[in-house]
C-alpha cells in the first residue's frame, strides 16, 4: 500500500488568515518560519544582538495589532519585511542622533554584534595541519566577506540582505523598499561587483590551499 503524501504546508497568508479567525498556533507557525531569517537580517543592519532581538520582537507585535488590517491577497512576507525594515530605520536614525549629541557616548569595540562567521575549531595535530589551514582559509573568508558587506553602501546592502539572507525576490525587495525594481537589480549588481572586488586579493590565497 502506497502511503499518502504528507500535506503541504500551509502558505503564509493562509496561516495570517486563520491567525485572524481565532487560530493562535497559526501565528506561532508564523513566528518559527520567519523569527530567524528576520534577525539575521535585522543583525546585519543594526549590528546588535540585543537590538536585533528587540526588533524583531516589536514586529511580531506590530504584526498582532494589526492583524485584522491584513487582506488576503497582500504577502506576508513583504508586509513583515516593511515594518521590519521600517524599524532599522527609526532604530538607525536614533542612534545617529544619540551619537551626535553625545561625543562621551562610548565606542563599540565589535563585540556587541555577532557576525555571519562563526570561527572554526583549532587543532595542534600536525597530521590535519592541511585540513586546519583549509579551515582557517574558509573562517577568514567568511569574515571578510562579513567586513565587506558592512562596507557597502547602506541602500546596497540592504538589497543584498535582503536577497541573499532573506531570499527574496526583487519584485518584492522593490515592494518592501518602495524602489523600481529595476532599480533594485542595478543595487544588487553593483553590490556583488563591490564585494568581487573587496575579496579578490583573498582568492589567490585561498585557492592555493585547495
Amino acid at each position: 500500500m502506497i502511503a499518502p503524501h504528507p500535506a503541504p504546508a500551509p502558505s503564509d497568508e493562509t496561516l495570517m488568515l486563520l491567525y485572524q479567525q481565532g487560530d493562535r498556533t497559526a501565528f506561532t507557525q508564523l513566528v518559527r518560519r520567519h523569527q530567524k531569517p528576520l534577525y539575521n537580517f535585522v543583525l546585519r543592519q543594526v549590528r546588535m544582538n540585543q537590538v536585533a532581538e528587540d526588533i524583531v520582537q516589536e514586529a511580531f507585535v506590530r504584526i498582532v495589532q494589526n492583524a485584522r488590517n491584513f487582506k488576503p491577497e497582500a504577502r506576508f512576507t513583504t508586509w513583515v519585511y516593511t515594518i521590519t525594515r521600517n524599524l532599522c530605520i527609526d532604530q538607525l536614525r536614533q542612534r545617529a542622533v544619540r551619537k551626535h549629541m553625545s561625543l562621551d557616548e562610548p565606542k563599540s569595540d565589535g563585540k556587541n554584534g555577532a557576525t555571519l562567521a562563526t570561527v572554526g575549531d583549532q587543532t595542534a595535530d600536525p597530521r590535519a595541519h592541511a585540513d586546519a589551514e583549509r579551515n582557517a582559509s574558509a573562517t577568514e573568508l567568511k569574515r571578510r566577506i562579513v567586513r565587506a558587506v558592512d562596507m557597502l553602501p547602506d541602500d546596497q546592502r540592504e538589497v543584498f540582505l535582503l536577497r541573499e539572507v532573506s531570499s527574496l525576490p526583487f519584485k518584492e525587495i522593490a515592494e518592501i523598499t518602495g524602489t523600481p525594481e529595476n532599480t533594485v537589480k542595478s543595487r544588487m549588481r553593483y553590490a556583488l561587483e563591490r564585494l568581487q572586488e573587496a575579496l579578490s586579493e583573498f582568492e589567490d590565497y585561498a585557492r592555493a590551499l585547495r
